[in-house]
């Protein structure tokens, strides 16, 4: 059973932020080299979802993990506020045509968990609903492994309640960021304690378990992901495939 307010969103101690840095960037490379083997070989994917609270650093991880990857070989989507026209279809039909094919990489900032989240905890579905969803989802998800030979990656970006205040601060008195700064997410972090409680659930009843990534830092944040995506994509053991002969 996980408990998220036992969990620490600092990064343990002896890491320090410059040798981080340099070793994501090596980590990032190797990505980028085993990215054009796994589209060379065409026989598999892989699937990053990235959930978060607000400033948790979705889009942040996206671009440094896979940094030194090629657009052709990395999609990503962010699943946002659902049009009238996703709306008047079920809650997975606007996900399934952004999955990876074979020999690509998908990352998913926000996915299709926003639905048994954000829905509820503004209580728009009722907890039967919930249920269901979360049935859903697991068969989705068993759906991509043994039908398509996806590989999925679910990580959660564990950022504490102050540092999260203090990243939406920023958004508000730094220039550079003025653009990422919405008022609604100060309106969403009022309902904090729900959002834990839901995201708890979501990380207690996933068949494929979630990698909790501590973010309260985002030079460990990045260094964590990108070290868990290599390590994956080393276990795939994948090769180039073999020259063909013409007949």
């Amino acid at each position: 059973m996980i408990r998220i307010d036992a969990l620490d969103p600092e990064p343990p101690e002896g890491f320090q932020k410059k040798p981080t840095k340099k070793a994501l960037k090596k980590l990032s490379k190797e990505i980028g080299k085993l990215s054009r083997i796994l589209q060379a070989e065409g026989q598999r994917s892989l699937l990053v979802v990235l959930q978060g609270m607000d400033a948790s650093g979705k889009d942040g991880v996206c671009r440094e993990v896979f940094k030194y990857c090629s657009p052709a070989i990395v999609r990503s989507a962010a699943f946002k506020k659902p049009t009238p026209a996703e709306l008047a279809h079920d809650f997975l039909w606007r996900v399934h045509p952004h999955v990876p094919a074979k020999g690509e990489i998908a990352v998913f900032i926000r996915s299709h968990y926003e639905d048994v989240l954000i829905q509820r905890v503004h209580r728009w579905i009722d907890e039967d609903r919930v249920d269901a969803r979360f049935r859903a989802i697991n068969a989705f998800e068993r759906l991509l492994q043994e039908d398509n030979q996806t590989v999925i990656l679910k990580f959660y970006l564990h950022l504490s309640y102050e540092r999260q205040g203090e990243k939406l601060r920023e958004r508000m008195e730094d220039p550079r960021k003025y653009w990422k700064h919405n008022p609604a997410d100060w309106k969403e972090r009022e309902r904090w304690d729900d959002y834990m409680r839901c995201y708890e659930d979501v990380l207690n009843r996933s068949e494929i378990p979630w990698i909790v990534v501590p973010s309260n830092r985002r030079w460990y944040r990045n260094y964590f992901v990108a070290k868990k995506v290599l390590e994956t994509l080393q276990q795939m053991q994948l090769r180039y495939p073999p020259l063909q002969q013409s007949q």
